[in-house]
């Protein structure tokens, strides 16, 4: 066997171990993510408790909460999208209660449909802390002379609300909003493409098995072939 086949096969091997090794690495991922996924849904459905006096965005993150109070003046409207339901705004109002204003995430309401006014007296919203990353490098900054908001800043629309820097998003109110359809927190949109990317290295990894084999063969004909005798 010649050097130069020798050679193209210990380093076909070790591209194949290198496909071979980010597929694991990527299964690996898929189990930790699963279980960070499994996690948050233990959390989000946890037991409701009151807002902490000085909620961390790490540690009460998606912390459950059940707080009764009124719906302040002035609703913030940030456009989202619905696979469903298609455009619309989430509407963000403030909420007083005993300790302070804070924000509520009160649902979605479609483009074309009008305003709902804030319900009146008494309210006990049940719901999540949450601190949403909404914002990257292409979302326009928040308009506020037309009341069109596309991130969820929070302390922008604390400011602007004369609120405390917090977020429920309501799973539920009582009484309920008609016109307003809860946009409760789960873990659906969160990203898990590990079971992709690990197929794909996987994918590439039999590609290259076949590949390098057909190229090997065809070396050891050529070789076979150069070396062969030749008849006159």
């Amino acid at each position: 066997m010649s050097f130069r086949l020798i050679l193209t096969a210990i380093l076909s091997m070790a591209i194949l171990v290198l496909f071979l090794g980010l597929g694991k690495w990527q299964l690996d991922r898929l189990k930790w993510k699963e279980d960070v996924l499994t996690e948050i849904d233990r959390r989000i459905a946890a037991a409701p408790v009151g807002i902490p006096s000085q909620p961390d965005p790490k540690r009460d993150k998606y912390l459950p909460v059940k707080v009764t109070g009124m719906m302040g003046a002035g609703t913030l409207r940030v456009l989202v999208s619905s696979r469903d339901l298609g455009a619309g705004y989430r509407l963000i109002s403030p909420f007083m209660t005993e300790d302070g204003s804070v924000l509520v995430d009160r649902g979605f309401i479609r483009v074309a449909d009008p305003m709902p006014p804030t319900s009146e007296g008494q309210i006990t919203v049940l719901g999540n802390l949450h601190w949403p990353d909404d914002r990257n490098s292409a979302t326009p900054e928040n308009e506020l002379s037309t009341n069109t908001w596309f991130a969820r800043d929070i302390d922008q629309m604390a400011e602007v609300l004369n609120t405390r820097p917090i977020l429920i998003i309501a799973r539920q109110t009582t009484p309920a909003e008609p016109d307003v359809l809860p946009m409760p927190v789960t873990s659906v949109g969160i990203p898990n493409d590990h079971l992709e990317y690990a197929v794909t290295w996987f994918l590439m990894a039999a590609t290259w098995v076949v590949m390098t084999g057909l190229a090997l063969w065809r070396m050891k004909r050529r070789t076979r072939d150069t070396l062969a005798p030749r008849s006159d």
